[in-house]
């Protein structure tokens, strides 16, 4: 296959290709089989194992066509009886349980106070127990003891107005009453004593060196 001269003592292998008998040394028989060469006297041998194969085959066959029942549903080799189907049972419904509805706490509402003197003593409290103590203690110790007003508004039922103010500086504070949560909030501030209305320069309180307000 080669067409190299062989060596002393290494011998030649006849191979089948194409009907014609080819000489192939021991180092070309892998590439004789890629090329589809077959040595020369094993064509026998593969004739009988592929008749062996299909002869297999054919007792197979006759074998299972046995084991078929008389409905001709077939039967797995691998069982002795034929399978049964499951009987088909319904899944049970399953049943909606009613879902709880969430219970509302009531909503506390404050009741506001009537009078002024009642409304302003509440503003007062409210005041006290807010971090804005802390600014008008924070002034004070700079310009001296404020001026305090606190009166209640003229827009709102439920509103007092706090000012605390110095000759150089005031802030205005907004209490409101009516939350069920009482809030109170920075509404205003300024430089100018000029800028208050005559009635919120007049002192009714006063404020401790904490920034506590007492009527």
């Amino acid at each position: 296959m080669c067409g190299r001269t062989l060596l002393r003592g290494e011998r030649a292998e006849v191979y089948i290709a194409g009907g014609d008998r080819r000489s192939v040394c021991e180092l070309c028989t892998s590439r004789a089989l890629h090329e589809g060469w077959v040595r020369e006297g094993t064509m026998a041998a593969f004739a009988d194992a592929t008749t062996g194969t299909e002869r297999r085959r054919s007792l197979l066959s006759r074998w299972r066509g046995r084991r078929e029942t008389t409905d001709g549903d077939p039967i797995d080799p691998g069982l002795e009886e034929p399978i049964a189907s499951e009987p088909y049972s319904e899944p049970p419904r399953r049943i909606r349980e009613p879902v709880p509805q969430p219970v509302r706490e009531p909503r506390h509402v404050r009741a506001v106070p009537t009078s002024v003197e009642q409304k302003v003593a509440s503003a007062i409290d409210l005041f006290n127990g807010s971090e804005h103590c802390k600014t008008v203690a924070g002034v004070a110790r700079s310009l001296g003891a404020p001026t305090v007003s606190v009166r209640p508004s003229g827009e709102r039922a439920s509103q007092v107005n706090v000012v605390v103010s110095w000759e150089l500086c005031w802030y205005r504070y907004e209490v409101d009453l009516s939350d069920d949560q009482p809030s109170v909030r920075v509404a205003g501030q300024g430089y100018e004593l000029d800028e208050l209305p005559p009635e919120e320069r007049e002192p009714n309180a006063v404020a401790d060196d904490r920034g506590r307000l007492t009527a």
